[in-house]
């Protein structure tokens, strides 16, 4: 027994008005005399209201603590030999919300022979309320052991807590006793097991059950709606809904909220309408759910005013509201708004942080994505898995592998979901970083993988320079029996152009058809005259593009004007620029492109021409922008940027470099300068490119050996892919660019692409 002064906190006063509630109770079982001793010892009065047991206990008793307190005390005068006063104890402990299971099953097993369903129900009932319905199953097998039959409540309660972990054929085993003992047709156990097989992603035996049920009960149809809205068949609960309105149920709220999900999912908004029609005409009482429910309605279908005008009138908030509103803005690109209502917010959880991260990732801006990122560790919200997912994408984006890196152990170390959508987004960002054996090993790892899985793997080798790796891992998808789809075969493309393939691209083409039934659309021509016309096919690129079932697009007549670069082929590059401005009049690529090709050829006189008509229509090249990451910081330069905080000791490093550079053999290659000046100025604009800048603090900002990793916006130059092979080579250090086509991994003077980009 505890001492009295560990008895806190029921006092004294309390626990004797407790006691004399108790013995009143008893007091045609107990000794009269002491009762009439225990009873006199307080002048507190008490009603007929605490002669009830459910009182005492439910209403007295506000914590396991409390509860024990009273029992230990009660054991000592032996009220506890009462069946009636045991089954209270155990049923607290079971259906209060502070009630302990352990604690209960100890009080159980005193039971000398539980003989009452009762006892068993209320057993399973509690491991219900906790989720371990393997507890509540076992229970119920022990239970028929000892030969007590289940009654109308025990399947109800067996089948309540039941989840994936416990599997669909324990379900169906389970189906099989309510047939046995006879409560297939009562209306509970039978939303109890449409419940069921909806968890368990069992939809058409959820639907068998349903179809054969009374269906008069509006409960029914609220569990077999939310059951598909589990499952994301949203057409299925529409349609549903339909046949409910026919058989003339009044829906509730509960209804309603489905309903109004599987519209905001469908961005069905005249269903939508429909239901908000409803809800005004019957004047149902509005509550949280529902107005948040309406709101996401009209938020995914972008009405952000109505859902706005639904935010304003709401007479209480929770943080779905506000997260509601919040994403309605970031999917319609309104970040600013977005971020507004964000910053307003009383309180965040981790979906809010991520559907605000999501959005920053949504306008490509990704270094505010990391900045939040930061913010929300610093607020102590843990990410779960799919603010990993958002996060990686902004990492690979920026080729941030540290934090990228940081975001897996923190996956390993914290235990995050990490399904296959997780495992994806470690690959890709892998890749985007140019670490090709750790996204390997994710690969390797993963215990499942699907289509998308292969797809980033074929993908990734490719832009790697692993061009014959990509096209086995493809032989491998085929091998798992996994169908390729049109993003499959744009990577077995990419990865055939990358590695100059040819023949291997032409009979993937070839194949896509014929093997599996994929139509080749727009993107994989563009991929077949990029192809082509790397190796410099140009002809026959030419004659793809004129054999098009479709009308070619600037993607595809872009893809020939990088070959005619080049192969310096001006005749083709004038013809295909011309196709790409009457689509695209706007196109600054596209005259940089020819610039290139003219300065290349030395055809100044078209060069002088082409920048005039490019000042003439307003059109600017697209400044050169290279990332760096170091520390876990992102850094940004373009080309002649002395902004940043290190500029001095970065141009100071550049210039040794360069004079390093020039006693190992390195000259300026000033081809592709399409400047009509100096010699020496054209050389002075080739030294102060991004990614120049970006790998002089590279050197400045990280110790011998370690790798330096830039990701650049356009195509790397000539001249700088010269300097990148003799700094590899001269520091030894190995240097990954990844520019907008592919990535070049420089090791010992020697770049992946074998000079082929």
């Amino acid at each position: 027994m505890q001492s009295s002064a560990m008895l806190m906190p029921i006092s004294r006063t309390h626990f004797v008005r407790t006691l004399k509630i108790f013995c009143k109770y008893y007091s045609s079982i107990l000794n009269k005399n002491a009762i009439s001793t225990m009873a006199s010892s307080t002048s507190l009065s008490y009603t007929s209201r605490d002669l009830d047991p459910p009182f005492f206990i439910g209403e007295t008793c506000k914590s396991m603590d409390q509860l024990k307190q009273i029992h230990c005390r009660t054991i000592k005068i032996g009220l506890t030999k009462q069946p009636i006063f045991l089954n209270k104890i155990i049923s607290f402990c079971c259906i209060n919300e502070s009630g302990d299971m352990d604690h209960a099953l100890k009080l159980f097993n005193q039971i000398p022979e539980p003989k009452s369903v009762f006892h068993w129900n209320t057993m399973i009932k509690g491991y219900s309320r906790i989720d371990r319905p393997k507890h509540g199953i076992s229970m119920y097998l022990d239970m028929l052991k000892r030969n007590v039959k289940p009654d109308n409540f025990t399947f109800p309660f067996l089948l309540k807590g039941f989840n994936r972990n416990v599997g669909f054929s324990c379900g169906k085993e389970l189906h099989g006793h309510v047939v046995k003992f006879g409560f297939a047709s009562n209306a509970f156990v039978q939303n109890a097991l449409i419940h069921m097989y909806s968890l368990c992603g069992q939809m058409e035996i959820a639907r068998a059950v349903f179809d054969i049920s009374c269906k008069m009960d509006v409960i029914t149809w609220n569990v077999i709606l939310t059951g598909y809205n589990r499952v994301k068949q949203y057409d299925e609960t529409s349609k549903l809904f339909r046949e409910m309105e026919k058989n003339g149920l009044i829906p509730t709220s509960v209804t309603l909220v489905s309903l109004l999900s599987a519209c905001s999912k469908l961005r069905d908004l005249e269903i939508g309408k429909r239901v908000h029609k409803h809800i005004k005409k019957c004047e149902i009482e509005p509550n949280l759910i529902l107005e948040n429910a309406l709101m996401d309605l009209y938020a995914a279908c972008g009405e952000m005013d109505v859902a706005v005008g639904i935010f304003d009138g709401m007479k209480t908030r929770d943080v779905i509201s506000w997260t509601t509103i919040v994403s309605g803005f970031v999917n319609k690109g309104e970040i600013e708004l977005a971020r507004n209502y964000f910053d307003q917010m009383p309180e965040r959880d981790n979906v809010s942080w991520t559907a605000m991260i999501d959005g920053y990732i949504r306008v490509n801006c990704f270094k505010e994505a990391l900045v939040l990122f930061r913010q929300m560790q610093a607020s102590n919200i843990r990410p779960d898995e799919f603010t990993v997912v958002s996060i990686l994408t902004a990492c690979a984006h920026l080729g941030a592998l540290q934090i990228g890196e940081w975001i897996k152990a923190y996956i390993d170390r914290n235990k995050v979901k990490n399904d296959v959508f997780v495992g994806n987004a470690l690959i890709d960002m892998y890749f985007k970083c140019g670490s090709v054996a750790k996204a390997q090993r994710v690969f390797s790892e993963m215990p499942r993988r699907d289509k998308f899985t292969w797809t980033a793997m074929i993908v990734g080798l490719a832009i790697n320079g692993h061009g014959e790796e990509a096209l086995g891992m493809f032989s491998e998808m085929l091998r798992a029996s996994i169908k390729p789809d049109e993003i499959t075969y744009i990577g077995v493309l990419c990865a055939c152009t990358h590695a100059g393939m040819v023949d291997e691209g032409r009979k993937c083409f070839a194949s896509m058809t014929t093997e599996h039934g994929v139509e080749p659309n727009v993107a994989h021509y563009g991929c077949i005259v990029d192809l082509l016309g790397r190796a410099g096919h140009l002809q026959e690129a030419c004659d793809v593009i004129k054999n098009m079932p479709m009308k070619p697009n600037s993607i595809v007549w872009g893809a020939l004007l990088g070959g005619c670069r080049v192969h310096k082929d001006v005749e083709i590059a004038e013809m295909a620029a011309k196709q790409i401005l009457e689509l695209d009049p706007e196109n600054g690529a596209v005259y940089v492109l020819l610039c290139n090709i003219y300065a290349s050829c030395k055809r100044w006189d078209s060069l002088h021409e082409l920048r005039e008509s490019m000042m003439d229509r307003g059109i600017k090249k697209t400044p050169g922008c290279s990332l760096i990451e170091m520390n876990g910081v992102v850094h940004e330069f373009v080309a002649g940027d002395r902004s940043h905080p290190q500029s001095k000791e970065i141009y100071l490093k550049l210039d040794n470099m360069t004079s390093d550079l020039k006693l190992a053999g390195y000259s300026p290659d000033t081809s592709e300068v399409f400047l009509d000046i100096a010699e020496e100025d054209k050389e002075s604009t080739l030294y102060w490119h991004s990614e120049k800048l970006a790998l002089a603090f590279g050197m400045i900002s990280s110790g011998p050996g370690v790798t330096i990793r830039i990701v650049k916006n356009l195509r790397m130059c000539v001249d700088c892919h010269r300097v990148a092979k003799l700094v590899s080579t001269l520091y030894d250090r190995e240097v990954i660019v990844r520019d907008r086509t592919r990535f070049h991994h420089f090791r010992l003077g020697l770049c992946s692409c074998k000079d082929y980009w």
